[in-house]
């Protein structure tokens, strides 16, 4: 961390404030910073530094969107995401930089395309006005995508793209949409400091690089909640989508 040069500092101040827009604005964009991290730093210990910041962000949009969380879907998920976070941490125990992230990179672009097919085959209709409540989706759907989540999430911070995409699909508007996901990974990845620091992931050396770059996450943070309102709801999905394909296609051909 102390041999860190002056540009890729800038690379992850950079993805830092990308962290804050995307937690209050467009949340597939988190695939972005993800892929800078990794770039800048050896991928395991990308996670590490990573997750505060994240933490940071949701801390963030939970305070602008804690209204319009829709808590049944919440309760839906928990379960299946808790079992692909201990999925997760085995898989840390033995996987190296490149296993870490192809196998990420090709979970993102599997579901990117699973989401088109199925609006594809179902269209949702649109609708005039945002709300916060989803269409009904079914059980076995909610389990698929927890346990991705999960284990994505405690892999390589890239739970985003995945309940994204569940998000999405399961007919979520923009309001409902951040503000289930703000909660979500408020707790989600508060739970996993623990597996993070017992991994290594999380150290002094890290938190000290954290301290610098979680400053640039709050101006971050007021440019999406500025943003977010000029985005209308088709460019929102596709901002979405096109960014888990570009953060999946990243990670698998680096």
């Amino acid at each position: 961390m102390d041999t860190i040069t002056l540009w890729p500092l800038v690379a992850l101040a950079a993805a830092s404030l990308l962290v804050g827009f995307s937690k209050t604005a467009v949340s597939g964009a988190n695939t972005i910073s993800l892929a800078v991290f990794a770039a800048v730093l050896p991928a395991r210990e990308s996670t590490g530094v990573l997750l505060p910041i994240l933490i940071a962000g949701d801390v963030l949009a939970v305070l602008v969107y804690r209204r319009h969380a829709h808590w049944p879907t919440l309760l839906r998920l928990f379960p299946a995401v808790a079992a692909g976070v201990v999925a997760g941490t085995v898989f840390m125990l033995w996987a190296d930089d490149e296993a870490v992230a192809r196998s990420i990179g090709a979970i993102l672009l599997f579901m990117a395309g699973v989401t088109l097919w199925r609006r594809r085959a179902a269209p949702r209709p649109p609708a005039e006005e945002d709300t916060d409540e989803p269409s009904r989706g079914g059980r076995l759907k909610a389990r698929t995508y927890g346990v991705l989540g999960g284990f994505t999430t405690m892999v390589a911070n890239a739970g985003g793209p995945v309940m994204s995409l569940y998000l999405l699909s399961a007919g979520f508007r923009k309001l409902g949409f951040l503000g289930t996901s703000a909660w979500f990974f408020l707790i989600v990845n508060t739970s996993k400091v623990p597996f993070s620091v017992g991994l290594g992931l999380i150290d002094a050396q890290s938190l000290l690089l954290d301290a610098a770059l979680v400053l640039f996450v709050v101006p971050g943070a007021y440019l999406g909640r500025a943003c977010v309102g000029r985005i209308n709801q088709k460019l929102f999905d596709r901002i979405v989508i096109g960014a888990t394909v570009l953060g999946g296609l990243q990670l698998l051909l680096r």
